[in-house]
This record gives structure tokens, C-alpha cells and sequence, in this order.
């Protein structure tokens, strides 16, 4: 299915003034952005903040503007007829309970509060940034939903839980306002790719109905020609020109650094295979596996004895095998082998814009 480039949904009628002042810098035209932006609600504003309160801005819709999906509804593949093989979507497993979530909808919902096989999971996307990423909803043994609170920090989504008002930044994955400032927040590994190839892997998948409730046209990509240009729409703290900013990457988040891969590193000859990178950040062992379609990162720790991680085809969903004879999932769990249900340790690894990575954490390092 292709999205139109160009036609705005009558749901955001704030984006035309965004699109009228499309910037790349907290330079030049941030006071002309910033004159134009409501302050943000009271509540939100009258405590510190763990990031510059003055590159907080109100995006427009309000807190809830843009409505979250509790309780989702899912449906069988074929039942899925809203998508197109190209698709992009964000799939997880948990046990035998496998869904997937489609950028074409999560593109007008940003959160999905849900739950998989017992994991209380949130699924946050940020259509300004790329990024696609699954937060434990259970924060200090208590359970929360996220909202979005209407809010961005370097153009990017920031949330806010129910249970106590504090407002997080996605990227960040951490709270920044509020009583739970500072928190940080648990992951749950994601796979994004196209529907096809999710589909393809996960035939048995559920995917996130339509029939959300709301209104929204779901044929169409909201943001006009957001994603194909270099411009941002709100302003960002560090501008990094080496790649094109919208190119989508795979950033691996660590305490002492961030570290991109790209998919023509991944698929370097274009045939479509599987690959496996085995590379080293710091003091860790990564491997990041994937083709023309995916890419997910993993610690080269978690299974005793594993090592010389060759790929596999032909096989999908398993990717990759070791000198023991298991068979390895895109989750890193362990499908076939002596090791079974055993998995490799995850690492903070995600999808997004190449310039999302670098404004968050200035000149990441890029795999050569």
C-alpha cells in the first residue's frame, strides 16, 4: 500500500504550522518556532526537569491530543487488509502469543498499551524520529499506561504514565519531569520490518486491527513528505550531517556510547541474505544480525559456550547458529539445539532516523 506524500489528515490540523516552519537546529529559527508554541499545560511545568525545560515544546494536539490505544483489538494476518506488503510494523513475541504492530497506526497513536503473554508492554513510536520502542508498563513493582502528553524534547515523542503525571522522554527511555524523574525504564526487544517479511517469519501472527475506535484514515501516511526530506520540524539540540537524516538506521544505546549500523553494511551486496556482523563497542560483544528487511543487536553473552555465530537462510525466523549446534531466533532465543528457550542477553538496540541518534547522543559512533 502506498501513503500519500503529501495529504495532511484533517486530525492534524496543527501539522500545517509545523510544516511552515520546518527547522534542523535550536539555531536561526528557534525563537520564530517558539513564538508560535503554547507553553506547556500547567502540571508540567512546575518542577525541575532532567532536560533543558526551554527545548521542551508544545507540538500542538495537547496532552491526549493524540489518543493512545488501550485494550487493543488484534485480527489474523489475512484479516489485516488495511496493510501492504511493505508495510513497515513492529512485531513481538512472547511465548506462542506473537503480534504485530503497524507503523500505519501507530503513526496516528504514537503508544499502545497492551498485554502479551503476561508482559505488561508499551508500544511507543515516534513518527518525527523513527523510533520504535517497547517500555515495561510495571515501573517500581507498580503498574502504569501511558498517554502521550502532547510534548516533544528534540522533536521527540515524550510520554507520560497515568499512574503518577511524570512525563519521560522516549529516547532517552528514562523520566524527566515529575515524581519519578530520573527512572529509567525496562525494554522489551522488538523486530521492525516490513509486513511481508513478518508475515513471512510469523505466519500464525496477529496484527493490530483498524477498528481502533477513532476515526483516523489509516491508508494515509499523516505527515506529508516528512520522511523524505532532510528537515525537521521542531527544533533539535545537535544537527549530525554525515548520513541523510531521515535514513533509517539501528542505533545500539550503551552507558558509554551509542553506536549505529546501516543497512547497506547489513546487505552490502544487495542479495537479500542474512547476515551476521560480529563487532565489539567498548568493553561489549555485539551481534548484529539482519538483511535488506530488519536488523536487531544482541550481547554476545547469556548462552554458555556460544560462539562463531554463523548465518543461517532459508530459515527465517531463525537467523544465525553456533559452534553448539543451536539455532537462533530474530528474538536471540535459542529454537533448536541443545540450549533451547535459552537466549542471548538483549541490549538497548532500536530503530529511527539517523539524526534522532545523533541529537540525543551527539557524534555516535558509525560501523565501517
Amino acid at each position: 500500500m502506498k501513503h500519500s506524500q503529501y495529504i495532511l489528515s484533517p486530525f492534524l490540523p496543527w501539522f500545517i504550522g509545523g510544516l511552515l516552519i520546518i527547522v534542523s537546529s535550536c539555531s536561526g529559527q528557534k525563537e520564530e518556532v517558539a513564538s508560535i508554541l503554547s507553553t506547556p499545560e500547567p502540571g508540567f511545568t512546575d518542577s525541575d526537569w532532567s532536560v533543558p525545560k526551554d527545548q521542551v515544546f508544545d507540538a500542538g494536539p495537547g496532552k491526549d491530543g493524540i489518543p493512545a490505544l488501550e485494550n487493543p483489538y488484534f485480527v489474523l494476518a489475512d484479516e489485516a487488509t488495511y496493510l501492504g506488503d511493505e508495510d513497515l510494523v513492529i512485531g513481538y513475541k512472547s511465548g506462542d502469543d506473537i503480534r504485530a504492530y503497524p507503523h500505519a497506526i501507530l503513526d496516528w497513536h504514537e503508544i499502545v498499551n497492551d498485554e502479551i503473554n503476561g508482559d505488561k508492554v508499551a508500544i511507543t513510536y515516534c513518527p518525527l524520529t523513527g523510533t520504535g520502542i517497547g517500555w515495561n508498563r510495571v515501573i517500581d513493582g507498580r503498574e502504569s499506561t501511558f498517554g502521550v502528553s502532547g510534548l516533544l524534547y528534540n522533536t521527540n515523542l515524550m510520554p507520560y504514565d497515568r499512574a503518577t503525571n511524570s512525563i519521560w522522554s522516549q529516547i532517552l527511555n528514562a523520566s524527566v519531569h515529575g515524581t519519578l524523574q530520573d527512572e529509567k525504564i525496562g525494554l522489551f526487544p522488538l523486530v521492525e520490518t516490513s509486513w511481508e517479511n513478518w508475515k513471512s517469519m510469523y505466519p500464525e501472527t496477529t496484527v493490530l486491527s483498524d477498528n481502533t475506535g477513532y476515526a483516523r484514515n489509516y491508508g494515509n501516511y499523516p505527515y506529508g513528505s516528512y520522511k523524505w526530506i532532510e528537515n525537521v520540524l521542531f527544533p533539535i539540540s545537535t544537527k549530525d550531517e554525515r548520513i541523510f537524516a531521515k535514513e533509517r538506521v539501528l542505533g545500539v544505546v550503551m552507558e558509554w556510547g551509542t553506536k549505529v549500523y546501516r543497512f547497506e553494511h547489513i546487505d552490502s551486496d544487495a542479495s537479500g541474505k542474512v547476515n551476521v556482523i560480529l563487532d565489539s563497542f567498548g568493553p561489549q560483544g555485539l551481534i548484529v544480525v539482519g538483511n535488506k528487511d530488519f536488523m536487531v543487536a544482541y550481547k554476545i553473552t547469556g548462552v554458555k559456550g556460544a560462539m562463531d555465530f554463523i548465518p543461517l537462510q532459508g530459515e527465517l525466523p531463525l537467523v544465525f547458529k553456533d559452534n553448539l549446534g543451536n539455532k537462533y531466533d530474530v528474538f536471540g532465543v535459542v529454537q533448536k539445539g541443545t540450549n533451547l528457550g535459552e537466549r542471548l542477553e538483549p541490549v538497548a538496540a532500536f530503530m529511527g532516523y539517523f539524526f534522532s541518534f545523533g541529537t540525543f547522543y551527539p557524534v555516535p559512533e558509525i560501523f565501517e
